[in-house]
């Protein structure tokens, strides 16, 4: 190949690997390495469709005053992502403001942000962001094309509720997980030699890498739909005042009140259910447990009120995993990342589907027999009857 054809080749591979990343950020919720602005809000830093580079904030720590920070807004945009730069911070949390904008989100009616809603902060070298020109505007027709893409399978199959972006993302990952598995697996394990020599097209002959793949496409799907769907952040409001009341959410400024939360599980395996604060002045006591099969459990939330009066909002988050592992295991997994205990589950189902099948079935295509026509149905169920004697 040309030296031209590697460049070309190179700038193509770029390109898709830019566009993934910014379809599986979006679907995410988590910008992964780039991210864009889809408004004008923060000209002229950046215009409208550019892209830069988004450091999560797990590695940036706690922002300071001019860092432009992405977070998951409550009421801008309808509570969808939001790129805008701090300018201040109060006891409630920090202000936030559109380089663009005559006023900062919190003046027109966004609540402080907390550090539990910032989830990236863009790169800045010497104070300026460094931006990518133009790379966001082609995300917008691709996310748009994937919801239609759901919209129809949806439709098809009789599904009536929306999956939410965080679902969808972690679903990805857990279908690239089983892909990636089965891929792995059947390659050491499988045969080492294909013979060229057999058709391709044998009638009731079929693929054993396909197979497999069918089967672990639609359990690990399930499998982290059990996870996923149930799991999310919540939010409870917690008002201070000078006025408290027996509500154990309307308090005095300083105090604390706890309230319970229910944790129930609907399914057939123990599972283990993580609750995380994701903003100041909420606590979990546990912090984690296993819950079993068709059981319940609850966990204690503690409130604080600010000293400041005013309505606040205290986030918590419910992260829930099949107990395929020690839970002490998923939860160290779970503090690297949620979705490294997420793809630890999958993988270990992938392993159990992958070696079973080995087992039962050998690393052989799957053939299925059939009577010819000629062959009445009463000595089809005579034969087989025969077969248990």
């Amino acid at each position: 190949m040309t030296t031209t054809g590697l460049v070309e080749r190179g700038v193509a591979v770029a390109v898709v690997v830019a566009v993934l990343l910014l379809v599986l950020g979006q679907v995410l919720g988590q910008p992964i390495l780039l991210g864009y602005v889809a408004t004008g809000s923060m000209e002229p830093t950046m215009d409208a469709g550019d892209g830069f580079v988004a450091i999560p904030s797990a590695v940036t720590g706690a922002p300071s005053e001019g860092d432009v920070v992405v977070f998951d807004a409550r009421e801008l945009h309808d509570g969808g992502l939001t790129t805008h730069r701090v300018v201040g911070e109060t006891d409630a949390g920090y202000v936030t403001k559109g380089d663009a904008n005559p006023f900062t989100d919190q003046d027109g009616g966004e609540p402080p942000v907390t550090e539990g809603q910032i989830v990236a902060a863009a790169w800045q070298v010497n104070g300026d962001v460094v931006t990518i020109p133009h790379l966001g505007t082609a995300i917008v027709a691709v996310h748009g094309a994937m919801e239609s893409g759901y919209g129809l399978f949806a439709s098809v199959l009789g599904i009536t509720t929306a999956l939410e972006a965080d679902n969808l993302g972690a679903m990805l990952v857990a279908l690239g997980v089983a892909l990636f598995g089965a891929g792995f697996l059947l390659d050491c394990a499988g045969p080492h030699r294909r013979d060229t020599r057999r058709s391709t097209s044998r009638e009731n002959v079929y693929a054993f890498w396909g197979t497999v793949a069918l089967v672990l496409f639609v359990l690990v799907g399930f499998a982290t739909a059990a996870m996923v769907v149930p799991a999310g952040t919540y939010e409870y409001a917690v008002v201070s005042t000078d006025s408290p009341t027996d509500d154990p959410q309307v308090l005095a400024p300083g105090e604390a009140s706890e309230l319970t939360r229910a944790v129930d599980n609907a399914g057939y395996l123990p599972i283990v259910v993580v609750h995380e604060a994701e903003s100041g002045g909420v606590e979990a006591d546990p912090g984690w447990q296993t819950v079993g099969p068709r059981d319940g459990g609850e966990t204690t939330l503690s409130l604080s009120a600010p000293e400041s009066t005013g309505e606040y909002a205290r986030h918590v988050g419910e992260y829930r995993y099949l107990a395929v592992l020690p839970p002490t295991a998923l939860v160290q997994l779970h503090g690297v990342h949620p979705l490294v205990a997420l793809a630890a589950v999958d993988a270990v189902v992938v392993g159990a589907v992958v070696g079973t099948i080995l087992l039962l079935f050998g690393r052989g295509d799957f053939r299925i027999r059939h009577a010819g026509d000629h062959v009445s149905s009463s000595t089809r169920i005579r034969r087989k009857l025969q077969r248990w004697r």
